[in-house]
């Protein structure tokens, strides 16, 4: 990494280790941090691809005992969280308490991790947590290990957990959940399949634009989206053209983690207001849920009379001409109705919208009328 993008990160509480092989780091970085049994969070998926082995070996190799739970799913729930919660309390029962966490995988499994952590240190349910703020005690060390390019959770301090009863996604979030080292690297990619690098990557793309337009925004976290938007832009269609090409994969794994630096120093807006919904309702992958929204919002954000993205994009309506063309190299859906989404639907769906978190930092007041505008526009 250049001088400036280290200076950049100095703003994250969450240290970066950076460069290929560096998942070789990980029983090293972890025993500095005084790890001495690990619960490692992953997927199946990610096992299958050997990254998990690599890391239990790393972290053993380190003289770190290390339990290895791979039962986080793709949009995390409460029943995920709580069968990882069991096996920590397990470890605990048997004299070998868990004092550390690592995350690796997609956002989800790093979510899970977080998730787990909540519950496991503080106990309760995570509906209690659903928020900011709300852990009352001192939460385990984490070091988080994205493998695809794409929600920058491993940059985040909240966990989104949903509530498989009501559907409805919860942020989770406390300072004591950011994680103490993201090690980015860019060899974990290569395994993604071709279909889900390309929702990560245009979730990325959602979260720099996104954290460029919101209310919140502020001059740290526009540099954290502008930087992001460089790499993510540059890198995109060629990363769905050459996903073996080293360059590209490091810039769009670096996109993906300044834009969720840029995220936990801001918020998102209508387009992640405008998924979750489409998600819990529908089943559709969140990646490509929110980039179809997009370019939308992009273009009902102009109602405002002035370009909320002006530090990412001169013309807002370039802008979303260029998400619409992201979409097209990534072979992504464009309309709702291609998802899957039927249009009886879409009522309910903008009423469940208006009432997400996100929406209220959208830099143009959406009513539950509006969002039912922009989503028939999407169908």
């Amino acid at each position: 990494m250049d001088a400036n993008l280290q200076k950049l990160l100095e703003h994250s509480r969450t240290r970066v280790v950076f460069g290929a092989s560096s998942l070789d780091k990980l029983g090293e970085l972890a025993r500095n941090e005084n790890a001495r049994h690990v619960l490692l969070v992953t997927d199946p998926g990610i096992r299958r691809a050997g990254h998990v082995d690599q890391a239990a070996k790393s972290l053993r190799a380190a003289g770190i005992h290390v339990t290895i739970f791979e039962g986080a799913a793709e949009n995390p729930t409460t029943s995920h969280v709580d069968v990882g919660v069991a096996v920590a309390k397990e470890c605990a029962s048997r004299g070998y308490p868990i004092n550390f966490l690592v995350g690796i995988g997609g956002g989800s499994a790093m979510d899970c991790a977080k998730g787990i952590n909540f519950i496991f240190t503080n106990g309760g349910r995570m509906q209690d947590y659903w928020g900011i703020g709300k852990a009352n005690k001192p939460m385990l060390p984490m070091i988080a290990i994205p493998t695809t390019a794409g929600t920058g959770s491993e940059a985040q301090s909240f966990a989104l957990i949903t509530d498989p009863a009501t559907h409805q996604k919860m942020a989770c979030g406390d300072p004591k959940a950011m994680c103490r080292v993201a090690i980015l690297d860019p060899d974990l990619t290569r395994t993604q399949p071709s279909k889900v690098a390309a929702a990560a990557g245009i979730d990325a793309v959602a979260h720099a634009v996104e954290t460029a337009g919101c209310t919140k925004r502020n001059d740290v976290s526009l540099s954290f989206s502008r930087e992001a938007w460089l790499r993510l832009d540059r890198a995109f269609e060629r990363a769905m053209q050459n996903p073996s090409d080293d360059a590209t994969r490091a810039d769009m794994l670096l996109g993906a983690h300044l834009a969720g630096c840029a995220i936990e120093n801001s918020m998102l807006g209508a387009a992640h207001a405008c998924a979750n919904p489409l998600t819990a309702r529908c089943g559709i992958t969140h990646g490509l849920a929110v980039g179809a929204m997009l370019p939308h919002v992009v273009r009902f954000n102009l109602r405002g009379g002035k370009n909320p993205y002006a530090s990412i994009a001169n013309d807002a309506d370039a802008l979303a001409m260029r998400v619409t063309r992201m979409l097209d190299a990534a072979r992504l859906a464009r309309k709702l109705r291609d998802l899957g989404v039927k249009e009886p639907m879409l009522p309910q769906l903008a009423v469940e919208a208006a009432e997400q978190w996100t929406a209220k930092f959208n830099p143009v007041a959406v009513s539950a009328e509006e969002f039912l505008a922009i989503y028939c526009a999407a169908w």
